[in-house]
């Protein structure tokens, strides 16, 4: 049987980087569920305002904060006073200095993890499944996307049976490693239960030539040297041909 793994875990040193990203072997346990613990109290404090991922940075006692949203407004707040009031949330919970830094996110119907959300939402406004994935695999296609597909798993439309369903558009290669795909995973909570949501966007493949690469290294070559290539070609002589010798027919046969 297949067996799945998280497909950016699988690429991480590769074309993917860490989200926490520091290193102290003695601490680790500890830092670690903080970083958990931030995350948690972030994404609880910060529900509607689109945040697809925090990244943490730590160095000696200061701690940066990097929240990824598509909603930078709602995140600062007016005049800036939500930020600061979530920098001093994360200061108390960690006796560090922190810095919060807020990264617009351009694309949203490109992130994998904000379209995962996308889809819970409307199931739990009661539309049907298959049209929830639809619409969001037409919107991430029409983004310039490669490939997108959802799955969605539980007692979808009510049913008695938890069962799984899924789509797809384009290509996913999930085993490429230099293609860059995205993930995301989030649950949607209905009166019937728990409706699990995974969307994978296949949106390039690095270090593939082009068309445009590829005419371009040709355009390197002079001209002068194309038509020196092409002269020796046409004044080459062409080669000749081998004579096959007859074979002797031995006397015996002669006679007969």
């Amino acid at each position: 049987m297949g067996q799945k793994i998280h497909p950016e875990g699988l690429r991480l040193g590769y074309i993917k980087d860490w989200e926490s990203r520091w290193f102290n072997l003695r601490q680790m346990p500890e830092l670690l569920e903080e970083d958990r613990h931030i995350r948690q109290y972030l994404k609880k404090k910060l529900d509607g305002a689109a945040v697809s991922k925090i990244g943490i940075e730590r160095a000696g006692k200061h701690l940066r904060v990097n929240i990824f949203t598509a909603r930078p407004g709602i995140v600062i707040g007016k005049k800036g006073a939500d930020i600061e009031n979530l920098r001093k949330d994360i200061e108390s919970m960690t006796d560090r200095k922190a810095f919060v830094n807020v990264m617009e996110i351009k694309r949203p119907e490109l992130d994998a993890q904000l379209v995962a959300e996308g889809v819970a939402m409307q199931l739990m406004k009661q539309v049907g499944f298959r049209r929830a994935m639809k619409k969001a695999m037409e919107r991430t296609m029409a983004g310039g996307a490669l490939g997108v597909k959802v799955r969605v798993s539980g007692r979808l439309g009510g049913a008695e049976i938890a069962r799984v369903e899924w789509m797809k558009e384009g290509r996913v290669p999930l085993q490429t490693f230099r293609a860059d795909i995205q993930y995301g995973f989030t649950e949607a909570l209905i009166p019937m239960g728990k409706i699990g949501v995974k969307v994978w966007i296949f949106k390039k493949e690095l270090f593939k030539k082009t068309r445009e690469d590829l005419m371009e290294e040709v355009k390197l070559i002079p001209k002068e040297e194309i038509d020196l290539l092409a002269q020796k070609e046409v004044q080459a002589p062409a080669p000749e041909p081998v004579a096959v010798a007859d074979e002797e027919i031995p006397e015996e046969e002669e006679g007969r």
